[in-house]
């Protein structure tokens, strides 16, 4: 089932973190949505056992940037997103793969599993972070720069990772 992102979503929980405060969204028990918000909003307790998990293991990610991330998540996207999505998944801490390299291994185009890695619901759990262009840092969350660039580079940072 396809699963619309929504800007003013009711969030099950709020976490703040070193680079954003993070929305939280579940649906019954599958964690659905992980949203950058702006630092400046509020914490949000945790409102339920699925929520609670996934704040729980993204401080444990804070703590160790090697701890893999093991949450029920909500089947949504298109079929290629989610071949997009298997790939980045296996893409393990402090390491990274290029665009063109999955593209080449999906039989793609590096800007579609740009756009697929834009569309991700749930990064961090996802780790699209990892994936970079052949030339540089490339986008995130279908960002070219900014904020969410900003992001990017703390969460690779965070991994050892040393990229402009």
């Amino acid at each position: 089932m396809k699963r619309e992102r929504t800007a003013g979503a009711n969030y099950q929980a709020k976490l703040p973190t070193p680079f954003a405060l993070l929305g939280i969204r579940a649906e019954g028990d599958v964690l659905v949505e992980i949203t950058f918000l702006p630092k400046s909003g509020g914490a949000l307790a945790p409102r339920d056992r699925v929520s609670a998990r996934a704040c729980a293991q993204i401080e444990r990610y804070l703590e160790d940037s090697e701890f893999c991330f093991d949450l029920p998540i909500a089947s949504q996207g298109t079929p290629f997103q989610r071949r997009v999505w298997r790939k980045i998944a296996a893409i393990g801490p402090g390491r990274t793969r290029s665009y063109g390299e999955i593209a080449r291994e999906l039989g793609s185009s590096p800007r579609a599993v740009g756009q697929a890695c834009g569309a991700n619901p749930v990064p961090l759990v996802v780790p699209c972070h990892r994936v970079l262009a052949a030339g540089g840092l490339g986008g995130f969350a279908h960002h070219e720069g900014g904020f969410h660039l900003w992001v990017k580079r703390w969460l690779l940072a965070h991994e050892g990772v040393a990229r402009g």
